[in-house]
């Protein structure tokens, strides 16, 4: 169980709130994401898309914007290299409407996860040559390319090169030699020279960003002025901009929250071909669609196809205008994720069978071989492992030329760091602090999980982990009022977490079981005067045991049956607070996050 911490941020909340419009609680609560000042408070508030930062800020922007440019005017072909994950096939769908837009000779290819790997390969570069392509266009991928940027000088292919991921670097003697491809233009704010005022955006974002800034410059000519000026068409690539941002997990912050509130707003209103689709394929038609539901529901069924398939499908989906053939593609991914679901099912079981045989006593860092997983759901479970134990996790699965891999790790441990101490290991790897993918020779299997573990640091108070609470509030506190002040907050997600709450002493009364795997539970509780319920979410289990070993099974027994003469028990909850609607009918939910007796 995570560590409770109560954030402690001060301010005049009465004073703030009253300055801005707002509640009290509300100005609490966006004091506890960072904001300070007043011009971070209107910002968080009421943040448009004037807020965007200028792309002209970019590194290499302009040089790569006049590369693409005169290409489109001279009608040379460009070829866009995507990924095969959501952020990948958004990136790749953005360059590719916003540049057929301006008539250019442009087509785009996604690697295929098992054939060609992660980004763009020397194959890639030699079949663009065979084709006629005159220049490359990679989003989402490259920066880690240096061999397949020679290539290209080489074969007198033109290489710009759009990413967000972490710079390549060499270390000696603690000083750092970042490796930047030979690339005719780098646009990646990662990179230490760029003076880009936010890094943390995604691949999508910067392929949004590139569009804008052509449009913007009018470097194709004045006869795209109506292009230039089409505002709807500029909202469809915004869409895919919050798309990728959500589902590639980046934090809502800064720029990033401003372009998934304007998305979901346009998604919410008149969504592009495509999402509207898929939107209708999910059972989600008439759904107020949230940030939750382009992570956990619309964006899986888009990174389906990379790992089952080929992601060209899901490319297809979101550049497709025909309304029947965007429907059956919608139609086929959904389908496919719930074949991916299946998949998943099965690995995680046997990655935790493998665990719990002890093999990995005394390793923080769990190296997991999974022979016969499709290595294109290693990295999903790699999450719900990580979840499960609270470790840094590496799913390895064997590949058609050696061993693959993808990792997720804790927020006190650097993943992209720890493996380039031991980069020697790996034939190729790449990613973030967070999330990483890699591919190594099967003999050095056991060296790589040793070495990570001899070099790991993490302490058991680090892998307990934290969990942030708020403030402390009764539940007669959650009403209309406040959850009113939390949807000022939205949309939640990743760096801008749906407040948590916490209440100390709650008697637990009664426990209704739901869900086909009875791992989910309506709570009776009351607290003070009021007698309400809570819900509890895929950790029944775990309050199961801890009733059982502090109060015994019977009493366990009692309240699961709902007897109504229950010996007193009480606990503490963490909670969040949403408004929750179900055949028409809306009502307040109180769901307990985390729990202590």
């Amino acid at each position: 169980m995570p560590a409770w911490f109560l954030i402690r941020k001060g301010g005049d909340f009465q004073e703030i709130g009253r300055k801005h419009h707002i509640p009290t609680a509300a100005a609490r609560l966006i004091r506890n994401r960072g904001a300070v000042t007043d011009e971070d408070f209107e910002l968080y508030l009421h943040g448009g898309m004037e807020c965007l930062h200028d792309p002209a800020l970019f590194k290499d922007m302009d040089k790569a914007s006049r590369l693409v440019a005169d290409a489109v005017v001279s009608k040379d072909k460009i070829r866009v290299i995507g990924d095969y994950d959501i952020d990948g096939v958004c990136s790749a769908a953005i360059l590719l409407k916003g540049l057929r837009r301006l008539s250019a000779d442009v087509d785009a290819v996604i690697p295929h996860r098992v054939h060609d790997g992660y980004g763009m390969n020397s194959e890639m570069i030699r079949k663009a040559y065979l084709d006629g392509v005159k220049i490359i266009l990679t989003c989402d991928n490259g920066i880690s390319a240096s061999g397949e940027a020679a290539l290209a000088k080489d074969l007198g292919i033109t290489l710009v090169i759009t990413d967000h991921h972490e710079v390549p670097y060499e270390e000696s003697e603690g000083v750092r030699k970042y490796i930047i491809p030979d690339a005719d233009a780098v646009v990646d704010p990662k990179q230490d020279d760029c003076p880009y005022p936010f890094p943390g955006i995604c691949g999508g974002m910067i392929a949004y960003k590139f569009i804008s800034y052509l449009y913007q410059s009018r470097m194709c000519g004045e006869e795209y002025a109506d292009v230039y000026s089409d505002r709807a068409f500029i909202d469809e690539l915004t869409e895919l901009a919050a798309f990728a941002t959500v589902g590639d997990i980046m934090e809502l912050k800064d720029e990033n929250r401003v372009i998934v509130k304007r998305g979901l707003e346009l998604i919410n209103s008149a969504p592009a071909h495509g999402i509207k689709e898929l939107i209708e394929a999910s059972g989600l038609s008439g759904t107020k669609i949230s940030a939750y539901h382009l992570g956990f529901v619309l964006g899986p069924c888009i990174n389906a196809t990379g790992r089952i398939d080929s992601a060209d499908r899901a490319l297809a989906l979101l550049t497709e205008n025909d309304h029947e053939t965007a429907m059956r593609i919608a139609g086929e991914l959904k389908n496919m994720n719930e074949a991916r679901k299946s998949m998943t099912e099965e690995a995680v079981k046997e990655a935790v069978e493998q665990v719990e045989s002890g093999a990995f006593e005394g390793m923080n860092v769990l190296v997991i071989f999974l022979p016969d997983c499709h290595e294109s759901i290693a990295g999903i479970t790699a999450g719900r492992i990580r979840e499960r134990y609270g470790k840094p996790v590496f799913i390895v699965t064997r590949g058609e030329d050696g061993l693959k891999g993808s990792g997720r790790s804790v927020e006190s441990y650097n993943m992209y760091e720890a493996m380039n101490e031991v980069k020697d290991v790996f034939t190729k790897f790449g990613g973030h602090a967070q999330a990483a993918g890699f591919s190594l020779e099967e003999e050095r299997l056991d060296e790589m999980r040793e070495r990570l573990n001899a070099n790991c640091k993490l302490t058991q108070e680090d892998l307990r982990g934290k969990l942030m609470i708020d403030m402390e509030l009764p539940l007669e506190y959650v009403n209309e009022d406040l959850l009113a002040a939390l949807e000022l907050m939205e949309p939640f997600g990743n760096g801008n977490s749906r407040p948590l709450f916490a209440k100390r002493d709650i008697r637990l009364t009664g426990i209704s079981v739901m869900g086909q795997k009875r791992n989910s539970a309506r709570l009776k509780v009351t607290d003070g005067n009021i007698r309400t319920e809570m819900v509890l979410f895929k950790k029944l289990e775990a309050l199961e045991e801890q009733l059982s070993s502090k109060y015994g099974e019977d009493v366990v027994k009692a309240l699961e049956e709902n007897r109504g003469t229950v010996p007193e028990v009480r606990f503490s909850a963490a909670y969040s607070a949403q408004w929750n609607e179900f055949r028409g009918v809306r009502k307040i939910q109180m769901a307990v996050e985390d729990f202590s007796l």
